[in-house]
């Protein structure tokens, strides 16, 4: 808003200055300068009013623009919309914007010497106004550049979060979540996904398909507090806590450090078992080996579980998210049945392409539950951060209509020059300067304004 209006205001003096003759002529015939300041601002509110009807209209399609861009997530996104309040905010927006931009150029016209403007073929010395002019130009400039940089630097931010590892491979990776009706009681849920779980192991293509409680990045937060034994501080660490069968590890590519997974071994009548993530084992024994330790996750009456793995840390909030304590235990060993679990299939190919047979699969186990989601991780993984891309899209937007605003300034300010000084290029010519000394000229006026801006900005 402000380089548009520093746009106008440049244009209106430009004009202001044209128009000489006729204030002096006016003047000359009796009219008072108030009256001309008056008109001055008048022409002015006209032409912010055209403009500002035109950016409301402009603006109902944008914001529908926009919304189809957004994120799924966004809230609210189906009351982002131009409202009589929008409408109104912007009609005094626009007054305000056409009174003070038309003020500029008035005061100018106001204390010009309009005696002076009738000499010398209605030419007199102006450089006060392209002084003024020029400072404008320079400040358009600036207020470009930062908006610019800081998509610039929005961008560069983006890439570098995707650049941070997730903590597992998501290529060619088909997540579902099957959600499981109440009907079910825990010894019941845990037979259909182990049903499941096999059946779509039948499926042709199929080279590995494993269950978790949550998934990363997928918008799932299953926290608990988590408080190991022989610990003086008595403190409760927040963790996530994951339900995965064995192999989740392997399939997920997520790096055991120290110790061992959990195997088929670890059943219900087994001795608990655990594995952390390495920010749990750092932040609690530092540099000490955790294998053997006692963990108990949840209510203080819960059952301990023996730390028998450390594992790499996990994204799953988000991949600029810090809290990456985990932990990780079989489901038939969690004292509770989860009714929602996410198979997680790789497959040789391109996976999603079988998955109207893996629906079947789980369905010929019991065509009554549903599946609620069905993604690649991939896709997944990208609209963690859709917002922030989002940002980047509107910050882009922003940069690319400044610039263009900014450049619109930078031609008006050096064609009103050139118009200007059209007679001194013609005696230049006339005395033998080449032409590519006289654009030389004229080019540099305009690179000395730019360079100014982008500094400064």
């Amino acid at each position: 808003l402000a380089i548009a209006c520093v746009n106008v205001t440049n244009l209106l003096l430009a004009r202001g200055a044209q128009r000489r003759g006729e204030f002096a002529i006016r003047n000359a015939l009796g009219a008072r300068r108030l009256r001309m300041v008056r008109q001055l601002i008048t022409e002015s509110l006209l032409l912010t009013f055209l403009g500002g009807a035109l950016g409301i209209l402009v603006a109902e399609f944008g914001v529908r623009a926009l919304i189809a861009l957004s994120p799924p997530g966004l809230l609210r996104a189906s009351a982002i919309r131009v409202d009589a309040t929008a409408f109104a905010f912007a009609i005094v927006v626009t007054t305000l914007i056409g009174i003070v931009v038309g003020l500029i150029p008035a005061l100018h016209a106001y204390r010009a010497d309009l005696v002076g403007s009738l000499q010398l073929n209605s030419r007199h010395n102006v450089g006060g106004q392209q002084l003024t002019r020029q400072a404008l130009v320079v400040a358009e400039v600036a207020l470009a550049m930062v908006l610019l940089v800081s998509a610039g630097l929005l961008m560069f931010s983006l890439q570098r979060l995707f650049a941070i590892p997730a903590g597992f491979n998501a290529s060619n990776l088909l997540t579902l979540r099957v959600q499981t009706s109440r009907r079910f009681d825990t010894e019941a849920t845990r037979r259909f996904f182990t049903q499941s779980l096999n059946a779509v192991r039948q499926v042709p293509g199929v080279t590995a398909v494993e269950l978790t409680s949550q998934l990363p990045l997928s918008g799932d937060v299953d926290q608990y507090g988590v408080h190991f034994e022989n610990d003086d501080r008595e403190v409760s660490y927040s963790s996530f806590r994951y339900a995965v069968s064995p192999g989740y590890f392997e399939m997920m590519e997520i790096p055991l450090l120290r110790g061992r997974r959990l195997d088929i071994q670890d059943v219900a009548v087994a001795p608990l078992a655990a594995v952390i993530s390495a920010s749990l084992a750092k932040h609690r024994f530092g540099d000490q080996d955790a294998i053997g330790q006692r963990v108990r996750l949840g209510p203080s009456d819960g059952p301990w579980h023996t730390i028998v793995g450390v594992v790499g840390d996990v994204k799953q909030t988000s991949l600029a998210a810090s809290d990456l304590h985990a932990f990780y235990t079989t489901p038939e060993q969690w004292r509770f049945g989860d009714n929602t679990m996410s198979l997680v299939i790789r497959a040789v190919g391109n996976t999603a392409n079988l998955t109207p047979a893996i629906r079947k699969a789980i369905w010929s186990v019991d065509k009554d539950q549903p599946i609620v989601q069905v993604a690649m991780m991939d896709d997944l993984l990208a609209a963690s951060e859709a917002q922030r891309r989002f940002a980047l899209i509107l910050f882009e937007t922003f940069g690319l209509v400044a610039l263009a605003l900014a450049g619109a300034g930078i031609y008006g300010v050096v064609s009103y020059t050139v118009t200007e000084r059209t007679r001194e290029i013609g005696v230049r010519l006339a005395l033998g300067a080449e032409r590519h000394n006289v654009f030389s000229l004229i080019l540099r006026q305009g690179h000395k304004l730019t360079l100014s801006g982008i500094g400064l900005g």
